[in-house]
């Protein structure tokens, strides 16, 4: 799926408002913006002018990015209904999780495999934690 193009029913999907609120998640989970880019699937050239201007994506996004952005904005919320607290959904990320899934890593360094599988499966297993899966 990765660099496809845009099919006509997703083609206007306003991707620039999801970028934001993406971007301000991987910051609140203390994410370098050097791997920004292996989780969405861009260079990191794109992340930087994406940053800059999110309204670009919306000429030059893909079906990948918006699962990867999908598979993101979905961790958030899970994160956030598990732990209620701020603080502590936005540390999970980065703490050592003894889960089959996990193997005893972190979910960071899971989501950063680069695959959008990666962000499939850790959505997956937090749902199946709230119960939803």
């Amino acid at each position: 799926m990765r660099g496809q193009a845009v099919s006509a029913e997703t083609s206007d999907i306003r991707i620039a408002p999801a970028l934001r609120a993406v971007f301000n998640i991987l910051q609140a989970w203390a994410i370098p913006v050097k791997d920004w880019g292996r989780l969405l699937g861009v260079s990191q050239p794109t992340v930087h002018r994406w940053k800059a201007d999110p309204d670009a994506a919306e000429r030059s996004h893909s079906a990948d990015l918006l699962e990867r952005l999908s598979y993101i904005l979905g961790i958030y919320k899970a994160l956030q209904i598990l732990l209620p607290d701020a603080r502590a959904a936005d540390s999970w990320i980065r703490r050592p999780n003894a889960a089959p899934l996990f193997g005893g890593a972190t979910p960071l360094q899971r989501i950063l495999g680069g695959h959008v599988a990666d962000l499939y499966e850790v959505r997956r297993w937090l749902d199946g934690q709230r119960g939803t899966a």
